[in-house]
C-alpha cells in the first residue's frame, strides 16, 4: 500500500499568514486560495479591497494546477499555441483556466495541492503564489 502525503489545516493557516505578510508589505489586493490533490478548497484568503470575481479566478487558477499537475500558466501557453493549441472549452471542464497564478503544491515528487492568487497582474499573481509555496514548503523543514 502507498501512503498519500497531503496538505492540511497547518499547511493552509501557513499559507494564509503567508498572503497577509505580503498584504502588509505591499497592500495590493489580491485572493489566495489553497486546494487540496484533487482541487478541492482548503482555505480562501481575500483582502478587503479584492475585487470579488477574484474569488473564482483564483479558486480556479488553483482547481486548474492541482487536477493538471502544472502551473495553470503553462495550460494556458499551450492551449494558445499555434503548433500545438487547442480550445479549452473541449476539455470537458468549465473550471479549467488558462489564466497565470495557479502553481501547484509538490512533495516528494506528488502533487499534494495547489495555490491559486488573482487580482494582480498575471505576473504578480505567479510571484504571489510561488512566494506562498515558498512558506509552506519551509515550513515542513525541521
Amino acid at each position: 500500500m502507498k501512503a498519500i502525503s497531503a496538505l492540511d489545516h497547518h499547511d493552509a493557516w501557513v499559507a494564509i499568514k503567508a498572503a497577509h505578510e505580503i498584504i502588509q508589505k505591499s497592500d495590493k489586493p489580491f485572493v489566495m486560495v489553497i486546494v487540496d490533490a484533487h482541487g478541492e478548497v482548503l482555505t480562501l484568503f481575500r483582502h478587503a479591497a479584492a475585487m470579488l470575481s477574484s474569488i473564482n479566478v483564483a479558486t480556479n487558477k488553483a482547481y486548474t494546477a492541482a487536477r493538471l499537475r502544472r502551473p495553470s500558466s503553462a495550460f494556458g501557453q499551450r492551449s494558445r499555441s499555434t503548433q500545438e493549441g487547442f480550445d479549452i472549452t473541449f476539455f470537458g471542464d468549465s473550471r479549467i483556466t488558462g489564466f497565470g497564478g495557479g502553481l501547484p503544491i509538490v512533495y516528494e515528487g506528488e502533487v499534494i495541492g495547489a495555490v491559486g492568487v488573482s487580482g494582480l497582474p498575471e505576473a504578480d499573481d505567479i510571484a504571489v503564489a510561488q512566494s506562498i509555496i515558498d512558506s509552506i514548503e519551509a515550513h515542513w523543514k525541521p
